[in-house]
């Protein structure tokens, strides 16, 4: 999130957008979506002549489109959106379109310095990807997952890099899935390529592979961990060392490698969603011991606690020193630290949010309707028709509300004593 600091934390309401207005002016209004400081709602509507645009804080975007959709507003507050023009499509940013045309686009990403934007695009029935409007010099067969560096110098997509004939069963298992970086595919091809991974400094690149027809494994800049897997899942950079661990399930258990070799002791019948701490000290991951049992297992050790339908990905403090997780049982969603439930469950819940001292803990949850604020020991008392993720400011003292109340856009900023007194 960028700039934090520099945000307003002055302990005030205000009234940015009135969309009962909007929607007097507009004969369709599609989507909100606020912005990380909270001073802007966009929304998209339909204009006049029957094309789209968006409208923030009930101004509109300069130029109108035939199609617009997947708005979003970046890490530092720049709107984005896709948008057809001429029956092409391209991404829209702050209003201004990128030159470029495509077919086809879908799935723009960013960097958390926002840096750079990417793209995956459908040009002349090829598949590539665009960073700023520039367009890779190679186009491919087909193409999955793509992702950035942390300096947004490299995109990386998984690409099938071979064509192949219609029902080519042979051909497809000899492989010609691959990886590609700014364009340039890796030399080896595999039968498929899933959920490709930059570490922290942007150097190394690891990714899930499939060698043979029940056959997977780990590749880390082209070189395979040295045995194949029954089944494995995404790999993680550890933040500071570059070493990769991974989940694998072998003998029909579930396990964590590292740099290809056991690293937890415990098996599990799922290990899944594995996280660093901030420091790299600590690992949490999602793991099930025995059927209808899920929890959280911090650095091989699970929880106490176990739920019987679903537990979502940990996520740590930011001294690393706690671990919060969505939960499901009995059909309603909580949030879990340490292994310890909320006071309350919830028609539907959202990640947990930490305070930076790591003291506190808040989720945004639905109940009857309505979107509240929930901490530990129950909810806020204010409810409201839209609500966006709580944001806690840089001290610890405070929280921003971002919603809409009365069909007005609000937003609040409250202390952290009125929040949990």
């Amino acid at each position: 999130m960028s700039n934090i600091d520099a945000w307003d934390w002055q302990p005030e309401n205000k009234v940015l957008t009135d969309l009962a207005e909007i929607r007097k002016k507009y004969s369709r209004v599609d989507e909100l979506i606020a912005s990380p400081d909270g001073e802007r709602l966009a929304t998209l509507v339909k204009t006049e002549d029957g094309n789209f645009s968006a409208c923030i804080n009930g101004k509109l975007w300069p130029e109108s489109f035939e199609l617009c959709w997947h708005m979003q507003f970046s890490p530092s507050g720049r709107l984005i959106a896709l948008a057809r023009i001429n029956d092409q499509w391209t991404l829209v940013v702050d209003g201004v379109p990128w030159k470029e045309r495509f077919e086809y686009a879908w799935n723009p990403i960013f960097i958390v310095t926002d840096q750079a934007i990417a793209l995956a695009y459908k040009r002349d029935n090829m598949y590539g990807v665009a960073v700023n409007d520039q367009v890779w010099n190679e186009g491919f067969f087909g193409m999955r997952d793509i992702c950035l560096s942390s300096d947004g110098s490299l995109a990386a997509a998984t690409v099938q890099a071979d064509n192949l004939k219609e029902a080519d069963v042979e051909g497809f298992f000899k492989g010609v899935w691959s990886l590609a970086v700014n364009g340039k595919t890796w030399d080896k091809r595999f039968v498929n390529v899933w959920k490709p991974v930059f570490n922290p400094n942007g150097k190394s690149l690891a990714t899930q592979v499939r060698t043979g027809i029940c056959e997977y494994t780990i590749a880390v800049d082209e070189e395979l961990w040295p045995a194949t897997f029954a089944c494995v899942w995404e790999p993680s950079f550890h933040p500071k060392d570059g070493s990769v661990v991974a989940p694998i399930r072998r003998d029909g258990s579930w396990m964590l490698f590292k740099d290809g070799q056991l690293f937890w002791n415990n098996r599990y019948n799922q290990l899944w969603h594995q996280q660093f701490s901030p420091d790299g000290s600590r690992i949490a991951a999602v793991v099930c011991g025995d059927f209808g049992k899920w929890t959280i297992a911090v650095d091989d050790v699970p929880w106490k606690k176990t739920f019987s339908e679903m537990v979502q990905k940990p996520i740590f403090s930011p001294d690393g020193t706690r671990v919060a997780a969505i939960v499901k049982q009995n059909n309603r969603w909580s949030i879990a630290v340490d292994g310890v439930p909320f006071k309350n469950d919830y028609e539907m819940i959202w990640d947990p949010v930490f305070s930076p001292d790591g003291l506190q803990v808040v989720a945004k949850a639905e109940i009857g309707g309505k979107y509240c604020i929930v901490t530990t020991n129950g909810k806020h008392s204010k409810s409201f028709d839209r609500l966006w993720d709580p944001v806690f400011s840089p001290d610890s003292s405070s929280v921003l509300l971002r919603f809409v109340e009365n069909d007005k856009y609000c937003r609040r900023v409250i202390s952290v004593n009125e929040l949990f007194g």
